[in-house]
């Protein structure tokens, strides 16, 4: 097994940043164009509170999908798991992140999960709070301390951006609104949903957000229990499962940990027990997915031994269960 140090993932960046070329950056995010295509940063998080980083991991960008990770902790929270798995599904789908076309095409009209748009959207409206505002705060109190980073903020401009081109989310919302499945306002699940998104992060609150689902919801200053374990066991398993868009069932053999990824090019990735990870990785190919920051995730996992599945880990005296 690699040894894990700051030279061996420059090392691992270098090797990983020509999957860039694969991808596309998302135009639709503010100040985002070519020059970002080769942008690739990781931060790794252990248990013990080591940190290690290499690349462009200081660059801040939106979370996007990244934030469904703190929604769904929310929701759990504030309704359980019977609730909020009534009003969105717990199965992996075969389509692409933002598609309507599931929600009319079966028995049920739900959400397939709360990893596709849809099922965010529906997770978000189960945030408690009198207001947008009152949610949102709670939201960004909860990511804050599981990052111990009280400087995170929304980027106005990328909300703006995200109201703008919501055409495809306003249209799954009020779908799910006529099928009785969002019962709440759909503009204030709607606004939640694109404040959530526009949040900006770096490598290492991506990696703080890993690692407080590796140390089972201990916060990284105080050792706070903020979320009960068997939230977090949903959490993860929902990760495994559907946090890849439509290439979860690769991720979850070539890398085998929970992952979650945001077509800013985010991915937060947490490996129980051992540690969080925190990529950012801006060109991501058709299915949403950073292209680097996969390559890169999948070279971490067989260099330093991290898939859940391997016979390596039955083996370690301090594995722990998932």
């Amino acid at each position: 097994m690699t040894d894990l140090s700051n030279s061996y993932l420059e090392e691992a960046i270098e090797d990983s940043r020509p999957y860039a070329s694969a991808g596309k950056v998302n135009m639709n995010l503010p100040d985002y164009g070519e020059a970002n295509k080769d942008y690739l940063g990781v931060s790794i998080i252990t248990t013990d509170g080591k940190c290690y980083s290499a690349g462009d991991h200081d660059k801040y960008i939106p979370m996007q999908s990244t934030s469904k990770v703190i929604g769904l902790m929310l929701a759990l929270q504030d309704f359980g798991k019977d609730r909020v798995f009534q009003t969105v599904g717990m199965e992996p789908m075969g389509d692409f992140f933002n598609s309507i076309s599931q929600l009319e095409s079966f028995d049920t009209s739900k959400p397939f999960n709360p990893m596709i748009n849809a099922g965010a959207i529906a997770t978000a409206a189960l945030i408690k709070g009198q207001s947008v505002e009152n949610r949102f705060d709670r939201y960004m109190d909860f990511l804050r301390k599981i990052t111990n980073n009280h400087h995170l903020e929304m980027s106005d401009k990328v909300y703006e951006a995200e109201k703008a081109n919501g055409s495809r989310n306003r249209s799954l919302a009020h779908f799910m609104h006529s099928t009785g499945t969002l019962v709440t306002d759909v503009e204030e699940a709607l606004d939640l949903y694109f404040r959530m998104n526009a949040v900006m992060m770096c490598c290492r609150d991506f990696a703080r957000v890993g690692l407080f689902l590796a140390k089972g919801g201990l916060t990284p200053d105080t050792e706070e229990h903020l979320i009960p374990a068997h939230h977090l066991r949903t959490v993860k398993a929902i990760m495994m499962t559907s946090g890849m868009y439509n290439s979860s069932g690769h991720y979850a053999v070539e890398a085998g940990f929970p992952c979650k990824s945001g077509v800013s090019g985010s991915i937060i990735g947490t490996v129980p027990g051992r540690m969080g990870i925190g990529v950012v990785g801006p060109a991501i190919d058709e299915k949403g997915n950073s292209t680097a920051g996969g390559a890169l995730i999948k070279k971490l996992s067989r260099d330093l031994e991290l898939n859940m599945f391997g016979i390596e880990n039955t083996e370690r005296k301090n594995d722990h269960a998932f």
